[in-house]
């Protein structure tokens, strides 16, 4: 059962969805102020990745999609839970339309059978990039970051030839703190490190140890800059 491609829209709903993700993107930026910090990666340059990122809001994937260069922008799809951007009204149009997410059954039944690694792969062979969390499920915890899941791995086992960026969303879960509505303007930054690949005979607990010691990485680099700065 696939979930993830976009409904057939009228003219006028996909001019409000490209007014409306433009107006996201302008909001993420005054709120936040968000800027990228690209280490190892030339931003402009072309082709296909996939992003994985820690996770602490729903406005994560929103700042990656809103640092982004515009034409790598047109062709991103953010990984998404259907329970979250898929039961209609204005959160379904957003994730849909506006983002064109790439929505993934999480609920997992008999009576629903999907195959998330499968999806992903799919939408890559399509031409699109994909921005991912493979924590899993947002960080509310004291952990700086959760133990990576195994779709990763075999995500970058199932497309083997498409780079992986690994990225750290650095103040957001201040921002947009579990159950806030309305957000607190502070600053935050999109760290982008090195592309990475699955190595020949790379294990997966060796693969996503080495991912996430990526993305830590990166976390420190924005603390050391910042504490430069003080």
């Amino acid at each position: 059962m696939i979930l993830s491609e976009r409904p057939k829209s009228s003219f006028p709903r996909r001019l409000a969805a490209g007014v409306c993700g433009h107006a996201i993107r302008l909001f993420a930026r005054l709120v936040t102020a968000v800027r990228p910090v690209w280490q190892g990666i030339d931003p402009a340059q072309g082709g296909q990745r996939i992003y994985f990122a820690n996770h602490a809001s729903h406005g994560d994937f929103i700042l990656i999609w809103s640092t982004l260069p515009e034409r790598q922008r047109r062709t991103t799809r953010p990984v998404a839970g259907a329970d979250y951007w898929g039961k209609g009204g204005l959160r379904s149009f957003i994730g849909r339309d506006v983002f064109h997410s790439l929505l993934i059954d999480r609920q997992r039944n008999e009576a629903v059978r999907t195959d998330p690694v499968g999806q992903m792969a799919a939408a890559l062979d399509r031409g699109s990039s994909l921005i991912l969390f493979p924590e899993g499920t947002r960080n509310t915890t004291d952990e700086i970051l959760l133990p990576l899941k195994s779709g990763l791995f075999h995500l970058a086992s199932a497309r083997p030839d498409v780079d992986l960026v690994p990225v750290w969303i650095d103040n957001l879960n201040r921002v947009l703190p579990k159950g806030a509505v309305i957000p607190v303007p502070l600053m935050c930054k999109v760290l982008y490190g090195a592309p990475m690949r699955l190595q020949p005979d790379e294990t997966k607990a060796a693969f996503l140890d080495r991912a996430r010691q990526a993305m830590l990485d990166l976390r420190q680099d924005a603390n050391d800059k910042g504490e430069e700065r003080a």
